[in-house]
């Protein structure tokens, strides 16, 4: 397809720079049962129904931007996929003058050889320590890799940390939010559970790829990054159960949904799954595993926003970003939400 199909023009001003306080009190746009009501996102439990399962991204994000030095050059990386214990891929700025043998110092206690260089920007990173004593080297040196578009003056943004993390965060690996999870509290989970809504959990650590562009004009030509995901043999229990009974498979944000659809089997069911996907979604994709889907108002030209065209329809989907525009919603990572049903096979 083409690209220019999944275009819009939003203003500078409608980007949210920081999240909603407190997180549910964030917009909803309700685009379930045939409406387009605006609501906001602590009415979701109104919205489910006893028996559903809330399936949600237990990723944590990691302090994966560095600045160093290659020689008296400056060097700052992103990381945005674990291929060993102390071996990341990133993506460097500038990159033109890497090469494999290079070796970046970022402290006293970090460094990093160049061992390979992609495309785009991209090398591959063998650091001087790996495991536990890499974590506490990015915790101690590193910072949240916020996207590009959200900006931030000096001494800004110092609650990042904890507003760039989701109340599900618990296993490390992710270098971007898997953003509509960020707008759960424990008050907003409890109300979920009161409804008699059942929860359960899968991983896929977010890649930096997600804040690539797609430059190519055709679908076909757009190259997905890999991305790490697990369903755990007791979510899949969880799913057979709520498909047994007749309830719904929610998603929280797309970056669920992608680790349920590469899982399932073609006849719908989930089983015990873990490794890389580069699934990508465009409209003419049978969901298999998915119902409904909370997520966030994504970037134009945006393979997200490619995934949420497929799952409720490109038309509907532009004209549901007309009104939120109209009505002052707030897009992108610490923006409002949106809940879809699945309207296309």
């Amino acid at each position: 397809m083409r690209v220019d199909l999944f275009d819009y023009t939003l203003p500078e001003e409608r980007i949210a720079r920081f999240p909603a306080r407190p997180r549910e009190s964030a917009r909803l746009l309700d685009l379930t049962g045939g409406r387009m009501a605006d609501r906001v996102v602590r009415d979701l439990p109104d919205l489910l129904r006893p028996g559903d399962l809330l399936l949600s991204n237990d990723t944590r994000v990691i302090p994966a931007r560095l600045k160093g030095r290659r020689g008296e050059a400056g060097v700052e990386v992103t990381l945005h996929k674990r291929d060993g214990d102390a071996v990341w891929r990133a993506f460097a700025r500038p990159a033109k003058k890497l090469r494999p043998g290079d070796r970046i110092v970022f402290a006293e206690d970090l460094a990093a050889d160049v061992t390979d260089k992609g495309e785009a920007g991209e090398v591959t990173l063998a650091f001087s320590c790996g495991g536990p004593a890499l974590m506490a080297a990015l915790e101690a040196h590193g910072s949240m890799p916020l996207p590009p578009y959200i900006k931030r003056a000096a001494g800004e943004g110092a609650e990042d940390s904890q507003d760039y993390q989701t109340v599900f965060a618990a296993r490390d690996g992710a270098v971007a939010a898997p953003t509509a999870g960020l707008h759960f509290t424990p008050a907003l989970l409890q109300a979920v559970e009161a409804k008699g809504v059942k929860r359960a959990l899968v991983t896929l650590h977010v890649g930096a790829g997600t804040f690539l562009p797609v430059k190519a004009d055709d679908t076909d030509d757009h190259v997905m990054h890999t991305e790490w995901g697990e369903v755990s043999a007791e979510t899949a229990r969880a799913i057979a159960e709520t498909r047994a009974t007749g309830g719904r498979i929610v998603a929280t944000g797309t970056t669920t949904l992608r680790v349920l659809e590469a899982a399932a089997n073609d006849d719908g069911t989930v089983p015990a799954w873990s490794g890389d996907t580069d699934l990508f979604i465009t409209p003419g994709y049978r969901f298999k595993a998915v119902d409904m889907l909370l997520t966030n108002f994504h970037l134009p030209k945006s393979t997200l926003l490619m995934l949420v065209s497929a799952f409720a329809g490109r038309e509907r989907i532009l004209a549901a970003y007309d009104h939120a525009i109209a009505q002052g919603y707030r897009f992108f990572s610490y923006g409002d939400a949106c809940l879809l049903e699945r309207t296309t096979p």
